[in-house]
């Protein structure tokens, strides 16, 4: 089963372009859809942990799932395989590319590469926002918080501190 869980995030490592946020539908698909590994609740806990840890969003989730599901080796074995292929590409174009960087082919591929990574991050904020059964007020506090980071420049750490604290002062009210 740690081959699996080496070969499952291999792949997701390896295929998907864009970083962390990219990666989350690829992630989802594979542990919750695929493999059954965690629930559409528990993976939607995972990323809340996972961005609210430091380090990026998708080698936080693949420690989490590989820790649940194995514990130590399971975790290691995820985050082996979310960034082995990132290092290896990297070490790639480190030794082969180097010498192209200027040229205008290259340039031409990553600027079409762009389109299909904001589509992927768009797509992994589709499937939250459905699997996490977001309602109107919530969508309202979400885009309020997008304003304010995009144009208030409030910082994102700031934000989730705040939705911690008052989702804390919410609920023991609410219990109340």
């Amino acid at each position: 089963m740690i081959l699996e869980m080496f070969t499952s995030f291999f792949k997701i490592g390896a295929f998907t372009f864009g970083g962390g946020y990219a990666m989350i539908p690829i992630i989802q698909q594979e542990v919750v859809d695929k493999k059954k590994w965690i629930d559409e609740n528990e993976f939607l806990d995972a990323l809340a942990v996972a961005q609210g840890s430091p380090g990026p969003v998708a080698v936080n989730t693949s420690i989490y799932v590989g820790y649940r599901v194995l514990g130590l080796p399971g975790a290691l074995a995820a985050i082996l395989g979310t960034v082995l292929p990132s290092f290896l590409i990297m070490l790639f174009i480190a030794i082969f590319f180097y010498q192209y960087r200027d040229n205008a082919v290259i340039d031409k591929v990553f600027l079409g590469i762009r389109p299909a990574i904001v589509a992927l991050i768009l797509s992994a904020v589709y499937k939250l926002m459905k699997g996490s059964k977001f309602g109107y007020k919530r969508l309202l506090i979400s885009l309020g918080a997008l304003l304010a980071i995009v144009f208030l420049n409030i910082s994102p750490i700031f934000m989730v501190i705040v939705g911690a604290v008052g989702a804390v002062v919410y609920n023991k009210y609410k219990a109340n």
